[in-house]
């Protein structure tokens, strides 16, 4: 039996799929080790999403093949949406890799483990569109949090995006299914779960003909021992009053929203193949500050897409001015080959894009900013995460916060605190973007 390490690169989705490669390993008796270092075999699984992720990971990869050829690495396995990208190309450039393993065959990892065991060069590729279900894991998170996948793949087809042709067509797992894995995290001690999928709010649409989120969350609401249900990629055209409705009645279900809307331009979002205007997302955010008032919202934006001109972008900005979403990602776009946004006229200089995502950035900085000065003298809720040695205090995550995309708030306590351990906090100041605060004792 081999002694194995694993890489997880990209979004909390792939994070999932490591965990079941990692379980999968154990469970056929090899061991699992949490340092790189001399092991018989890495398992780097990757992201190819945009260009600076297949940078990420080439990257990873040439680091590991320095091990390699020193002798701390045994050999080198690469999984995921890099390798679903690029299979026929990823083994010939990249020399040093000794088996691939595609998105529709991760639970076949082991085939790719036994060729490299025998010295063999291996591509274990699977059924992009094959049902999911459930698989046993292997926690990579504390043990408080974990990430709940309830589909996979992607019908969206965006424009911009390569994501359907290396997920394959959306596909939910059934309401008996996902509760089952929940039901174990909770018993397992874990009490924050994160619903995750491609597009969450399509959930069910699939399997039962209708959107199923709503009874997703009740059912997920009754689980003794789970106190926060957080909710990312929520497809704005997929949120309706029934969903809105639904968290804004379930006290576990934060008043959180992570809805990627990318742009708010009309025949931007026209031309990316995304469904709803700039208009429909303006009243849909109205609505949900209205119904659910401390709600925060996050967001996804791309500037620089084909076609994207100075009115556009000024709209943009003034979209963002108007509706100030508390969290955002903001990127430069990328023209990813095989997509179709990649071929269109009109691109946009790098340089003009560079000045944009700059431009954004700064005003939604400000935005958070503003956010945090609301927070001064308010007692909030905050998961505690650990002890920070340096700054000599302690820190967490409000229901704002979703982890390692998100601020933190830094408390004082004359207590010893366990990690997981729901207090309340007094915020006083801000530091860099984060809370700080004590607790109330």
């Amino acid at each position: 039996m081999a002694k194995i390490a694993f890489v997880s690169l990209g979004c909390a989705k792939n994070l999932v799929d490591t965990e079941q490669m990692m379980s999968a390993l154990e469970t056929a008796g090899h061991e699992i080790l949490p340092d790189i270092d001399n092991t018989d075999i890495v398992v780097i699984n990757t992201c190819g999403f945009i260009e600076s992720a297949k940078t990420e990971a080439i990257e990873e990869i040439l680091e590991v093949a320095k091990l390699k050829a020193e002798g701390r690495v045994g050999a080198i396995i690469v999984a995921g949406c890099l390798v679903e990208r690029y299979r026929e190309e990823l083994m010939t450039e990249l020399p040093e890799v000794d088996a691939i393993v595609g998105c529709g065959a991760f639970l076949e990892i082991g085939q790719a483990v036994d060729a490299v065991l025998a010295k063999e060069k291996k591509a274990v590729f699977g059924d992009l569109n094959a049902p999911i279900k459930g698989q046993s894991r292997m926690l990579t998170t504390p043990p408080y949090m974990a990430y709940l996948k309830v589909a996979e793949g992607c019908d969206n087809h965006c424009a911009y995006c390569v994501i359907p042709s290396l997920r394959g067509k959306y596909r939910s797992r059934t309401v008996e299914d996902v509760l089952d894995e929940a039901e174990g995290l909770a018993e397992y001690g874990v009490k924050e779960l994160i619903v995750i999928a491609q597009d969450t709010s399509r959930y069910g649409t699939d399997l039962y003909g209708k959107r199923m989120l709503p009874e997703l969350l009740k059912k997920l609401a009754d689980i003794k021992g789970i106190e926060w249900i957080r909710l990312h990629y929520l497809y704005p055209d997929e949120i309706d009053d029934e969903l809105i409705d639904t968290i804004a009645s379930l006290p576990k279900v934060l008043h959180y929203f992570d809805i990627p809307i990318q742009h708010v331009s009309d025949h931007l979002l026209e031309s990316m193949n995304r469904r709803g205007d700039g208009k429909y997302l303006g009243e849909l955010f109205k609505k949900l500050r209205t119904k659910i008032p401390d709600c925060v919202i996050r967001t996804s934006i791309i500037v620089g897409l084909p076609g994207e001109t100075k009115d556009d972008f000024v709209k943009l900005c003034d979209f963002l001015k108007k509706h100030k979403l508390e969290r955002a990602g903001v990127f430069a776009y990328s023209a990813e080959e095989g997509t179709l946004a990649a071929e269109m006229p009109d691109q946009v200089p790098e340089e003009l894009k560079q000045r944009r995502l700059e431009i954004v950035t700064d005003l939604q900085s400000r935005v958070m900013n503003d956010y945090n000065e609301r927070c001064m003298g308010k007692t909030l809720r905050v998961l505690c995460e650990g002890f920070d040695r340096y700054a000599e205090c302690w820190f967490g995550r409000t229901y704002a916060d979703s982890p390692d995309v998100d601020g933190k708030v830094f408390f004082s306590s004359s207590q010893k605190i366990r990690e997981g351990t729901f207090v309340d906090v007094v915020i006083e100041d801000t530091l860099d973007g984060d809370l700080v605060g004590s607790i109330v004792e």
